[in-house]
């Protein structure tokens, strides 16, 4: 099969593995026989045209064989702990051979105070390897609460990363009338662009903003004037097959604060995907979700030629995949479920498990899944997309601890409530949260945050003694998740306070930023 689909020309070949795609049992042999058609014509052809190619990696299996990390950036938080000091970026050293290994080795902080850093991206990825002219030496930081947007530069001096540039939020406002900035991911244009949660004034309002990615200048909005979404969080394109889709968490007025479980049931909270036309910058088509409630992180396969991906709905604590029907419109099915857990001594007599964030190794074969609530860290095999199975489990802290304030009365998948973890002296608060992989898929990073008016509700203990960083052993033949007992990063002994640790980035790229075409 390989050597007769290595035979068609470049059209002919995505056709035949677009139809293999509907058949979910012969994945591993799509993606394969895709590697195999992208390494012979795209990764030569685009090899041949540059003597230097561009960022990233030609292929998603070529950034598998990527060297190994030795740095990752960290953006840290000081909203809402007490510390009245600007939020920071912290660089950790994650080389094992190095004698500041599993420290933070340099910290820049921000010109302004309680900006809320979350997530982070790059000017420029594997979406635009092919272009020798570009480079990955800036990482943008939006902010979520000042609606700024932080540009540093971390090729100058790696270990220790300097400001380069600051988007105020009045520029980002006027020229988008939009705010509260969450995902950021580089076009192969060149550009920057920037989900954003709502309006000035803190309403819904699903958008997108176009930084040039040279200059760092608001271009505009990426969406046609007047066609934002209802709602907006994060996103992710796929050429192939002229699709960008993009999820929803709530209103900023609705968030901001705290969580009330009253807003629930008043429909405040996000529960669907907006399907965009990649080309046209249009909504084609918004999916409802059953059972489906605050949809947060969007995956598609690494496969560029994939018509099928995840998404984690927090709240319903289950995982659904999203896929392109025979007919060309798109459709999701629910494959994974957490149950809830029957408590005593928490805010509701039902605890959700609340996945905050989901990953999938390069090659497609493992997803990975944070309960940031139930406190347990999930490795699935996703041979079979529609069918994935539960082959790793750990648990991080959480909700439901022996020794803590809640009490389980009924748990259909516990017979007893875990032990607090401990690591070099640290006992564990709050749960995993955000999550990395490294390329080759053998370690899994994880930190405690999940944003700061959230942890001080969920985890008060969180704000006072900081959160964690910690390293996950990954078996990726068989499955299975094993602690690292020898890394810890404890930022409860940061010297301005303890801080609020959150998302992961690697130097060179990683499998939550880049996209391949």
């Amino acid at each position: 099969m390989l050597t007769v689909l290595q035979t068609y020309s470049s059209s002919e070949a995505d056709e035949a593995l677009l139809d293999f795609h509907n058949c979910p049992e012969r994945a591993h042999l799509i993606w394969f026989t895709e590697m195999s058609h992208s390494l012979t014509q795209t990764s030569l052809s685009s090899t041949a045209k540059c003597e230097k190619c561009g960022p990233g990696y030609p292929t998603p299996l070529d950034a598998m064989k990527g060297p190994r990390e030795e740095l990752l950036y960290l953006p840290c938080i000081y909203r809402n702990t007490g510390t009245e000091a600007p939020d920071y970026l912290a660089t950790i050293d994650v080389d094992p051979k190095s004698p500041s290994y599993s420290q933070v080795i340099h910290r820049l902080p921000m010109p302004h105070l309680k900006d809320e850093l979350h997530h982070s991206g790059w000017n420029t990825c594997s979406s635009c390897f092919g272009d020798s002219s570009k480079s990955r030496t800036k990482l943008i930081l939006p902010s979520l609460i000042s609606s700024r947007v932080y540009v540093v530069d971390v090729a100058t001096e790696p270990r220790a990363p300097k400001l380069h540039k600051v988007v105020e939020p009045t520029e980002v406002m006027s020229k988008c009338d939009l705010a509260y900035l969450h995902t950021s991911h580089c076009l192969p244009s060149g550009e920057v662009m920037i989900s954003a949660l709502g309006d000035p004034k803190g309403n819904a309002k699903g958008g997108f903003l176009l930084l040039d990615g040279e200059t760092f200048e608001v271009k505009g909005t990426w969406q046609k004037p007047g066609g934002a979404a209802r709602m907006g969080y994060d996103f992710w394109y796929q050429p192939r097959h002229n699709v960008l889709i993009s999820s929803e968490w709530a209103a900023p007025n609705v968030f901001k604060d705290g969580f009330n479980p009253a807003d629930v049931s008043v429909g405040l909270y996000g529960s669907q995907l907006h399907v965009w036309d990649w080309q046209r910058r249009e909504l084609i088509q918004t999916l409802q979700l059953e059972d489906g409630l605050i949809p947060l992180e969007i995956r598609f396969l690494h496969d560029p030629a994939a018509s099928q991906g995840f998404v984690g709905c927090a709240l319903s604590s289950n995982i659904q995949r999203f896929y392109k029907t025979e007919g060309g419109k798109w459709a999701i099915e629910k494959v994974i479920q957490v149950p809830s857990k029957k408590v005593e001594g928490w805010m509701l007599p039902d605890m959700p498990g609340l996945i905050t964030d989901i990953l999938l190794s390069l090659d497609d074969r493992f997803l990975y899944f944070s309960n940031w609530v139930h406190g347990d860290l999930r490795q699935y095999d996703i041979s079979d997309p529609q069918r994935p199975r539960l082959v790793g489990q750990i648990f991080i802290g959480g909700s439901i601890v022996q020794g803590g304030p809640v009490r389980v009365l009924e748990d259909k998948e516990l017979k007893c409530q875990p032990v607090p973890l401990v690591v070099k002296g640290k006992k564990i608060q709050g749960g995993p949260q955000m999550i990395q992989l490294s390329l080759d898929g053998r370690r899994l990073y994880v930190t405690t945050s999940l944003y700061s008016a959230w942890d001080k509700q969920f985890y008060p203990d969180l704000i006072k003694e900081g959160s964690v960083m910690l390293q996950v052993d990954v078996d990726t033949e068989k499955g299975g998740l094993t602690l690292n007992p020898d890394f810890l990063v404890d930022f409860g002994k940061e010297p301005l306070g303890p801080a609020l640790a959150h998302e992961l980035r690697y130097p060179g790229g990683d499998c939550s930023s880049d996209i391949w075409l």
